[in-house]
Protein backbone atom coordinates (compact mmCIF):
# COMPACT_ATOMS: atom_id res chain seq x y z
CA UNK A 1 0.00 0.00 0.00
CA UNK A 2 1.59 3.24 -1.09
CA UNK A 3 1.65 6.23 1.21
CA UNK A 4 0.02 8.46 -1.38
CA UNK A 5 -2.93 6.21 -2.15
CA UNK A 6 -4.06 5.10 1.26
CA UNK A 7 -6.64 7.78 2.03
CA UNK A 8 -9.46 5.31 1.46
CA UNK A 9 -7.99 3.14 4.23
CA UNK A 10 -6.92 6.03 6.45
CA UNK A 11 -7.24 5.20 10.17
CA UNK A 12 -9.24 8.42 10.60
CA UNK A 13 -12.22 6.76 8.94
CA UNK A 14 -12.57 4.24 11.76
CA UNK A 15 -12.52 7.15 14.19
CA UNK A 16 -15.10 9.01 12.12
CA UNK A 17 -17.44 6.00 12.22
CA UNK A 18 -17.15 5.76 16.01
CA UNK A 19 -17.65 9.50 16.52
CA UNK A 20 -20.78 9.52 14.32
CA UNK A 21 -22.29 6.77 16.45
CA UNK A 22 -21.36 8.75 19.57
CA UNK A 23 -23.14 11.86 18.27
CA UNK A 24 -26.38 9.93 17.77
CA UNK A 25 -26.14 8.30 21.20
CA UNK A 26 -25.45 11.59 23.00
CA UNK A 27 -28.39 13.32 21.32
CA UNK A 28 -30.73 10.60 22.59
CA UNK A 29 -29.17 10.60 26.08
CA UNK A 30 -29.26 14.39 26.40
CA UNK A 31 -32.98 14.43 25.62
CA UNK A 32 -33.80 11.49 27.93
CA UNK A 33 -31.76 12.84 30.85
CA UNK A 34 -33.07 16.39 30.48
CA UNK A 35 -36.68 15.21 30.45
CA UNK A 36 -36.12 12.83 33.37
CA UNK A 37 -34.26 15.53 35.31
CA UNK A 38 -36.97 18.15 34.87
CA UNK A 39 -39.92 15.83 35.52
CA UNK A 40 -38.11 13.95 38.26
CA UNK A 41 -36.80 17.12 40.05
CA UNK A 42 -33.15 16.03 39.79
CA UNK A 43 -30.61 18.70 38.91
CA UNK A 44 -27.87 16.06 38.85
CA UNK A 45 -29.71 14.51 35.90
CA UNK A 46 -30.13 17.93 34.26
CA UNK A 47 -26.39 18.53 34.75
CA UNK A 48 -25.76 15.14 33.19
CA UNK A 49 -27.92 16.18 30.24
CA UNK A 50 -25.87 19.38 29.85
CA UNK A 51 -22.70 17.26 29.77
CA UNK A 52 -24.22 15.04 27.07
CA UNK A 53 -25.31 18.09 25.05
CA UNK A 54 -21.78 19.50 25.20
CA UNK A 55 -20.57 16.08 24.04
CA UNK A 56 -22.72 16.42 20.92
CA UNK A 57 -21.04 19.71 20.01
CA UNK A 58 -17.54 18.48 20.82
CA UNK A 59 -18.15 15.24 18.92
CA UNK A 60 -19.08 17.26 15.85
CA UNK A 61 -15.78 19.13 16.20
CA UNK A 62 -13.92 15.82 16.54
CA UNK A 63 -15.74 14.48 13.47
CA UNK A 64 -14.73 17.54 11.43
CA UNK A 65 -11.14 17.29 12.66
CA UNK A 66 -10.90 13.61 11.73
CA UNK A 67 -12.36 14.21 8.27
CA UNK A 68 -9.86 17.00 7.67
CA UNK A 69 -6.94 14.92 8.99
CA UNK A 70 -7.82 12.14 6.54
CA UNK A 71 -7.39 14.45 3.54
CA UNK A 72 -4.22 13.70 1.52
CA UNK A 73 -1.42 16.28 1.14
CA UNK A 74 -1.97 19.01 -1.43
CA UNK A 75 -0.07 21.98 -2.85
CA UNK A 76 -0.86 24.18 0.14
CA UNK A 77 -0.41 21.41 2.72
CA UNK A 78 2.56 19.28 1.61
CA UNK A 79 2.73 17.61 5.04
CA UNK A 80 -0.95 16.70 4.95
CA UNK A 81 -3.77 17.88 7.20
CA UNK A 82 -2.91 15.83 10.28
CA UNK A 83 -2.74 18.82 12.64
CA UNK A 84 -6.52 19.13 12.34
CA UNK A 85 -6.82 16.05 14.54
CA UNK A 86 -5.03 17.37 17.68
CA UNK A 87 -6.56 20.81 17.03
CA UNK A 88 -9.97 19.14 17.31
CA UNK A 89 -8.76 17.60 20.57
CA UNK A 90 -7.93 21.04 21.97
CA UNK A 91 -11.34 22.43 20.98
CA UNK A 92 -13.05 19.39 22.49
CA UNK A 93 -11.25 20.03 25.80
CA UNK A 94 -12.54 23.62 25.76
CA UNK A 95 -16.11 22.33 25.37
CA UNK A 96 -15.56 20.01 28.33
CA UNK A 97 -14.24 22.84 30.50
CA UNK A 98 -17.17 25.07 29.55
CA UNK A 99 -19.60 22.27 30.47
CA UNK A 100 -17.79 21.82 33.79
CA UNK A 101 -18.14 25.50 34.67
CA UNK A 102 -21.81 25.61 33.66
CA UNK A 103 -22.67 22.52 35.73
CA UNK A 104 -20.75 23.86 38.75
CA UNK A 105 -22.43 27.28 38.67
CA UNK A 106 -25.91 25.78 38.42
CA UNK A 107 -25.17 23.23 41.15
CA UNK A 108 -24.01 25.97 43.55
CA UNK A 109 -27.14 28.00 42.79
CA UNK A 110 -29.38 24.99 43.47
CA UNK A 111 -27.56 24.13 46.70
CA UNK A 112 -28.45 27.61 47.97
CA UNK A 113 -32.09 27.31 46.86
CA UNK A 114 -34.51 24.90 48.67
CA UNK A 115 -36.23 22.55 46.25
CA UNK A 116 -38.13 19.27 46.02
CA UNK A 117 -36.28 15.96 46.34
CA UNK A 118 -35.81 13.89 43.14
CA UNK A 119 -38.30 11.17 42.23
CA UNK A 120 -37.34 7.56 42.94
CA UNK A 121 -37.72 6.45 39.32
CA UNK A 122 -34.91 8.80 38.24
CA UNK A 123 -32.49 6.38 39.90
CA UNK A 124 -33.42 3.64 37.41
CA UNK A 125 -32.90 6.03 34.51
CA UNK A 126 -29.44 7.02 35.69
CA UNK A 127 -28.33 3.44 36.38
CA UNK A 128 -29.25 2.45 32.82
CA UNK A 129 -27.20 5.37 31.52
CA UNK A 130 -24.17 4.38 33.60
CA UNK A 131 -24.06 0.85 32.22
CA UNK A 132 -24.57 1.97 28.63
CA UNK A 133 -21.98 4.75 28.79
CA UNK A 134 -19.30 2.56 30.35
CA UNK A 135 -19.75 -0.02 27.59
CA UNK A 136 -19.50 2.71 24.92
CA UNK A 137 -16.38 4.15 26.60
CA UNK A 138 -14.60 0.80 26.39
CA UNK A 139 -15.53 0.39 22.73
CA UNK A 140 -14.41 3.90 21.71
CA UNK A 141 -11.19 3.73 23.75
CA UNK A 142 -10.29 0.47 21.99
CA UNK A 143 -10.62 2.30 18.67
CA UNK A 144 -8.61 5.27 20.00
CA UNK A 145 -5.71 3.00 20.98
CA UNK A 146 -5.83 1.17 17.65
CA UNK A 147 -5.73 4.42 15.63
CA UNK A 148 -3.55 6.41 18.09
CA UNK A 149 -6.00 9.28 17.68
CA UNK A 150 -6.00 12.18 20.16
CA UNK A 151 -9.47 13.26 19.04
CA UNK A 152 -10.96 9.77 19.36
CA UNK A 153 -9.34 9.42 22.79
CA UNK A 154 -11.04 12.68 23.74
CA UNK A 155 -14.32 11.24 22.48
CA UNK A 156 -13.80 8.14 24.65
CA UNK A 157 -13.05 10.33 27.67
CA UNK A 158 -16.34 12.14 27.04
CA UNK A 159 -18.21 8.88 27.39
CA UNK A 160 -16.28 8.03 30.57
CA UNK A 161 -16.96 11.52 31.93
CA UNK A 162 -20.64 11.03 31.18
CA UNK A 163 -20.59 7.68 33.00
CA UNK A 164 -18.87 9.20 36.05
CA UNK A 165 -21.20 12.21 36.20
CA UNK A 166 -24.05 9.71 36.06
CA UNK A 167 -22.54 7.76 38.97
CA UNK A 168 -22.31 11.00 40.96
CA UNK A 169 -25.92 11.77 40.05
CA UNK A 170 -27.03 8.29 41.14
CA UNK A 171 -25.28 8.69 44.51
CA UNK A 172 -26.84 12.10 45.02
CA UNK A 173 -30.32 10.87 44.14
CA UNK A 174 -29.91 7.83 46.41
CA UNK A 175 -28.82 9.96 49.38
CA UNK A 176 -31.73 12.34 48.79
CA UNK A 177 -34.20 9.46 48.70
CA UNK A 178 -32.80 7.67 51.77
CA UNK A 179 -32.18 10.82 53.82
CA UNK A 180 -35.55 12.35 53.11
CA UNK A 181 -36.33 15.90 54.22
CA UNK A 182 -33.20 18.02 54.62
CA UNK A 183 -31.15 15.95 52.18
CA UNK A 184 -32.64 17.35 48.96
CA UNK A 185 -29.40 19.18 48.09
CA UNK A 186 -27.39 15.92 48.00
CA UNK A 187 -28.45 15.71 44.37
CA UNK A 188 -26.87 19.13 43.73
CA UNK A 189 -23.67 18.28 45.58
CA UNK A 190 -23.39 15.25 43.34
CA UNK A 191 -23.68 17.52 40.30
CA UNK A 192 -20.92 19.74 41.73
CA UNK A 193 -18.67 16.72 42.20
CA UNK A 194 -19.38 15.66 38.64
CA UNK A 195 -18.42 19.13 37.41
CA UNK A 196 -14.99 18.71 39.02
CA UNK A 197 -14.43 15.42 37.24
CA UNK A 198 -15.47 16.87 33.88
CA UNK A 199 -12.98 19.73 34.40
CA UNK A 200 -10.19 17.27 35.22
CA UNK A 201 -11.13 15.29 32.15
CA UNK A 202 -10.86 18.44 30.02
CA UNK A 203 -7.28 18.93 31.17
CA UNK A 204 -6.38 15.30 30.44
CA UNK A 205 -7.65 15.69 26.86
CA UNK A 206 -6.00 19.10 26.38
CA UNK A 207 -2.45 18.14 27.39
CA UNK A 208 -1.63 15.50 24.73
CA UNK A 209 -3.48 17.41 22.00
CA UNK A 210 -1.61 20.64 22.74
CA UNK A 211 1.70 18.78 22.98
CA UNK A 212 1.13 17.34 19.51
CA UNK A 213 0.33 20.79 18.10
CA UNK A 214 3.63 22.00 19.58
CA UNK A 215 5.52 19.10 17.90
CA UNK A 216 6.58 17.60 21.21
CA UNK A 217 9.19 14.85 20.87
CA UNK A 218 7.82 11.34 20.50
CA UNK A 219 8.42 8.73 23.23
CA UNK A 220 12.00 7.53 23.54
CA UNK A 221 11.10 3.97 22.55
CA UNK A 222 9.60 5.16 19.23
CA UNK A 223 12.76 7.09 18.33
CA UNK A 224 14.97 4.17 19.39
CA UNK A 225 12.97 1.74 17.24
CA UNK A 226 13.37 3.95 14.16
CA UNK A 227 17.06 4.48 14.90
CA UNK A 228 17.65 0.73 15.15
CA UNK A 229 15.90 0.11 11.82
CA UNK A 230 18.08 2.73 10.13
CA UNK A 231 21.28 1.41 11.75
CA UNK A 232 20.56 -2.08 10.41
CA UNK A 233 20.67 -0.92 6.78
CA UNK A 234 23.92 -1.98 5.00
CA UNK A 235 26.22 0.99 4.47
CA UNK A 236 25.05 2.92 7.54
CA UNK A 237 27.98 3.32 9.94
CA UNK A 238 26.19 5.32 12.64
CA UNK A 239 23.14 7.44 13.39
CA UNK A 240 24.00 11.04 14.21
CA UNK A 241 20.51 12.46 14.87
CA UNK A 242 16.91 11.34 14.68
CA UNK A 243 13.86 13.57 15.14
CA UNK A 244 10.31 12.22 15.01
CA UNK A 245 7.13 14.30 15.05
CA UNK A 246 3.49 13.30 14.92
CA UNK A 247 1.10 14.85 12.42
CA UNK A 248 -2.36 13.55 13.22
CA UNK A 249 -2.16 9.81 12.59
CA UNK A 250 1.24 9.73 10.89
CA UNK A 251 4.87 10.16 11.93
CA UNK A 252 7.42 12.26 10.04
CA UNK A 253 11.09 11.39 10.52
CA UNK A 254 14.21 13.54 10.06
CA UNK A 255 17.32 11.40 10.39
CA UNK A 256 21.06 12.04 9.93
CA UNK A 257 23.09 8.95 9.06
CA UNK A 258 26.85 8.51 8.81
CA UNK A 259 28.34 6.63 5.83
CA UNK A 260 31.81 6.02 4.44
CA UNK A 261 33.11 9.42 3.38
CA UNK A 262 34.92 7.99 0.37
CA UNK A 263 31.92 6.54 -1.47
CA UNK A 264 30.30 8.36 -4.40
CA UNK A 265 27.31 10.68 -4.16
CA UNK A 266 25.24 8.08 -6.03
CA UNK A 267 26.15 5.35 -3.51
CA UNK A 268 25.31 7.65 -0.60
CA UNK A 269 22.01 8.52 -2.24
CA UNK A 270 21.15 4.83 -2.63
CA UNK A 271 21.90 4.17 1.06
CA UNK A 272 19.65 7.08 2.04
CA UNK A 273 16.81 5.60 -0.02
CA UNK A 274 17.32 2.18 1.55
CA UNK A 275 17.09 3.76 5.00
CA UNK A 276 13.84 5.54 4.08
CA UNK A 277 12.34 2.39 2.56
CA UNK A 278 13.32 0.24 5.55
CA UNK A 279 11.78 2.64 8.09
CA UNK A 280 8.53 3.06 6.15
CA UNK A 281 8.24 -0.67 5.54
CA UNK A 282 8.83 -1.73 9.15
CA UNK A 283 7.06 1.19 10.83
CA UNK A 284 3.67 1.55 9.12
CA UNK A 285 2.75 4.77 10.92
CA UNK A 286 5.68 6.63 9.34
CA UNK A 287 4.44 8.73 6.42
CA UNK A 288 7.73 10.19 5.23
CA UNK A 289 11.45 10.15 6.04
CA UNK A 290 13.95 12.91 5.30
CA UNK A 291 17.45 11.40 5.32
CA UNK A 292 20.61 13.50 5.58
CA UNK A 293 24.00 11.95 4.74
CA UNK A 294 27.10 12.71 6.84
CA UNK A 295 30.65 11.39 6.24
CA UNK A 296 31.73 9.15 9.09
CA UNK A 297 34.86 10.34 10.97
CA UNK A 298 35.95 6.67 11.02
CA UNK A 299 35.84 6.19 7.23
Amino acid sequence: MSKTNKSDLHPAYEGIRVVKHGIGLNIVLAIVKAMAGVWGHSYALVADAIESASDVLSSMVAWLGLRTAAMPPDENHPYGHGKAEPLAGVIVSVFLMAASCLIALEAIKNIQTPHEAPKAWTLWVICSVIIGKELVFRYVMKTAKATESTAVKGEAQHHRADAVTSVAAAIGILISLIGGKGYESADDWAALLAAGFVGWNAVSVFRPAFSELMDEAQPKEVVEEITQIAASVPGVMAIEKCFVRKMGFELFVDIHIEVNGHISVIEGHEIAHRVKDAIMRKKSTVYDVLTHIEPSPYS
